[in-house]
């Protein structure tokens, strides 16, 4: 199609959809209007139809009061204002006979009101005899009818006995039950009829056949009939209404005229007469019941309302068989989450989700899964490819991260790389899992494939009309069969599963959030317990550092002093006095250092790393004897972005242990280097060829006071590494070791190479 008559197209749709059929101005023919206003009913309008009285013609009503024209009328109209004064929709009050200019004829009174002004509608009856026999049928019709309902097993029955039940009381030639979807395209879901008219079962209709005032229409008043289509419309006079200045609503009217396009529609159809009736579910509009006849029919008002009466209590009936489905689905989808929720208290989220696909595939009946945040992509079932899942989440994001539910059954349309993964991720149903961040666990449904059979080509074609050379939109000629497949729509997605998905993620969020106020409640914990730390610090600081510095200082008088009248064994405990008293002070200025490491701040700045590891290495260098044999390897260390002062303490404490630790070897080699970086991280190594370690005992290598060697071997407090590993995490890096006995070690810590990299406790 050619974007000049796609634009024509859709004017012509909007034109249409836009059709003021309420306010047409005129009326079917087979019975007459009066539109009264005021406590006296004085006339306002009427039909040009009305039976002239003796003394007057219908030019004459406008102005006159109800009772001086149709004395008849006023007992019946005004009981049943009294009765429904508010009532909604056209009520029938009773049959009554009128003498008219031409002779007597029996009319059925209807009642309806309309912006104010009372209308009253009477359609000629013209079989009254026929008629009362029709009805004494009607009982044990309906009786059966209700009985029949309660015996349906499914909804597809249900319908079939309307349409049966429908089509016997009326006698027209077909009658359908006519069901909208979604997108309020109509498919006719059962059928009875006598062979004359073609069948329609399983065609669907597209949504421009019925537009959408016509939709409201059908919702307000729910029962229309149409006896010939070849009817000669009536004109209400005056055109407007002269208290509004507008024409005559007739929304709720029985013999409103239709739109010339529905006219037209009809006669390609191949039917002079039609009734619908509306099914109504919980107040919207579910469906129709569409009779045809090929030929002129007309129902009497009394079979219509039996028609109507049969509808509401099959809508009744309908209306408890789908909620008793969606209430036994949504029990047996609580069932699921139930499960899931006990598996996330126990194993936390989202362990208890991945743990458990069965049941998160279960619980909106998906074939796949995925729960996705910036760092993780968990994948369950038949899901598309983690790129592809990941380029979802980000436009997810973007629509909007912070609504609680997207569902869609055709996600190409919306979103066109999904046509590339249709196979697998046509429907998806996402909730997001966070309040602050995008978080989302997504479910997945594949395409279903389908041939859809329409009543004719669902596409209509605008035409530039030869009079006026407006564009219109025509209805379909054509009404043989037309197939079209189907493809990129998945299974859509029900109330209760959606529902299942709202629930789960109100109790992720629960869990979520019940683990914030633990964390808070622990980070409160631990404030406290660094409070108490600085003041044990303190204490320690200036009461146990000073008895130290006393010990050691009298101590070295003592044997500066009297160490000559002292013997052998005298000198010997003064030395050993001295020596544990300074190594304790020492012990207590590094434990000092590694309780105040967690809380001075980090200043981070960029410097190189070859040029800090040299400074350390001559500062190591300046205790080590000049008889030792130490070679050095650094490679190429490049730059990094961290607090120097706490790097320092980290090189310093790595090279003092790879020289302690290598002072038994003839040639002491240690090797300070650089491997490849690894997602954002600067990965270094200090290696030497000392003494090493069991690997069975790593785990304690980075604890405070873990020592492998004995102090007698190897000097030191066992502090060195839990101060290495304190400092790297505070940069968000890692540390760990490996080691064979007496063949060396290798120390590895990582530093991010991103300066914007925030600590990670």
């Amino acid at each position: 199609m050619s974007s000049a008559a796609g634009l024509s197209n859709q004017s012509a749709l909007t034109a249409c959809d836009r059709e003021p059929i309420h306010i047409l101005g005129s009326i079917q023919p087979h019975g007459f209007l009066l539109a009264a206003q005021g406590p006296d009913l004085r006339i306002v309008q009427a039909s040009a139809n009305v039976p002239g009285r003796s003394g007057w013609t219908a030019a004459d009503l406008p102005g006159q009061p109800l009772g001086a024209a149709f004395p008849e009328l006023i007992e019946p109209v005004a009981a049943g204002l009294a009765a429904h004064p508010d009532r909604d929709g056209a009520r029938y009050l009773r049959t009554l006979t009128l003498d008219t200019a031409a002779g007597r004829a029996t009319y059925d009174l209807a009642l309806h009101r309309s912006d104010g002004l009372t209308v009253l509608e009477l359609e000629e009856v013209t079989d009254a005899a026929g008629m009362n026999a029709s009805l004494d049928a009607l009982h044990p019709r309906l009786t059966a009818f209700v009985e029949g309902l309660h015996g349906a097993g499914s909804v597809a029955e249900l319908c079939r006995l309307l349409a049966r039940d429908i089509r016997h009381i009326t006698a027209f030639d077909r009658a359908l039950v006519y069901r909208f979807d979604r997108d309020w395209n109509g498919t006719v879901v059962a059928e009875d009829g006598n062979g004359v008219l073609p069948s329609y079962l399983d065609l669907r209709f597209p949504a421009s056949d019925i537009p959408a005032q016509a939709r409201e229409l059908y919702r307000r008043n729910r029962l229309r009939i149409i006896p010939d289509a070849g009817y000669t419309p009536v004109p209400i006079r005056p055109a407007l209404t002269p208290a509004s200045g507008r024409p005559l609503d007739l929304s709720q009217s029985i013999l409103r005229s239709v739109s010339p396009v529905h006219v037209e529609y009809m006669r390609n159809m191949g039917t002079m007469a039609s009734m619908s009736v509306s099914i109504l579910v919980d107040g919207a509009l579910w469906g129709l019941i569409s009779c045809h006849n090929k030929t002129p029919r007309r129902v009497p008002l009394q079979a219509r309302n039996a028609c109507d009466f049969l509808t509401r209590i099959f809508a009744l009936q309908l209306a408890a068989k789908e909620r008793g489905a969606a209430a036994e689905q949504r029990l047996r989808l609580g069932a699921v989450g139930a499960r899931l929720l006990a598996a996330m208290t126990e194993a936390g989220f989202p362990d208890g989700l991945v743990g458990n696909p069965d049941d998160v595939l279960a619980l909106t009946g998906a074939d796949g899964a995925a729960f996705v945040t910036e760092e993780q992509c968990h994948l369950v079932g038949r899901t598309p490819s983690e790129a592809e899942v990941r380029g979802l989440y980000g436009w997810l994001g973007a629509q909007g991260g912070s609504r609680d539910l997207f569902a869609t059954e055709a996600l190409g349309e919306l979103y066109p790389p999904g046509q590339a993964f249709a196979d697998r991720a046509s429907g998806v149903l996402a909730v997001s899992i966070s309040q602050t961040y995008a978080s989302y666990l997504m479910w997945f449904r594949p395409e279903v494939v389908e041939t859809v059979r329409w009543g004719g080509d669902p596409t209509k074609t605008a035409t530039r009309d030869a009079g006026d050379g407006t564009v219109r939109l025509h209805p379909r000629r054509s009404f043989e069969t037309w197939k079209e497949t189907v493809a990129g729509r998945a299974l859509p997605w029900s109330g209760p599963e959606a529902d299942a998905a709202k629930d789960l993620r109100a109790a992720v969020l629960g869990i979520v959030l019940r683990r914030a106020e633990e964390l808070a409640a622990m980070n409160e914990e631990l404030r406290r317990s660094n409070k108490e730390l600085e003041a044990f610090s303190y204490s320690v600081s200036h009461d146990l550092r000073a008895p130290f510095r006393h010990i050691v200082g009298y101590s070295e008088l003592l044997r500066s002093r009297e160490g000559d009248r002292l013997s052998e064994k005298g000198r010997r405990y003064v030395d050993t006095i001295i020596e544990a008293a300074f190594s304790a002070g020492t012990l207590v200025d590094n434990l000092l250092t590694f309780s105040q490491m967690g809380r001075n701040a980090l200043n981070r700045v960029s410097g190189d790393m070859n040029l800090l590891v040299e400074e350390v290495r001559r500062k190591v260098m300046r205790d080590v004897p000049p008889e030792r044999t130490i070679r050095w390897q650094v490679g190429s260390l490049g730059r990094i972005h961290g607090d120097p002062v706490m790097l320092r303490l980290v090189v310093e404490n790595l090279l003092s242990n790879a020289v302690k630790y290598t002072r038994d070897r003839t040639e002491a080699v240690i090797e300070v280097g650089r491997e490849p970086d690894q997602d954002g991280e600067a990965v270094f190594f200090v290696r030497d060829n000392g003494v090493g370690f069991d690997m069975a005992y790593v785990n304690k290598l980075f604890g405070v006071f873990q020592r492998l060697h004995r102090v007698e071997e190897f000097e030191g407090t066992g502090i060195g590494l839990a101060n290495v590993r304190r400092i790297v995490e505070r940069h968000g890096g890692r540390t760990w070791a490996n080691g064979v006995l007496n063949e060396g070690a290798t120390f590895h810590f990582t530093l991010p190479t991103r300066a914007e990299t925030r600590h990670r406790g």
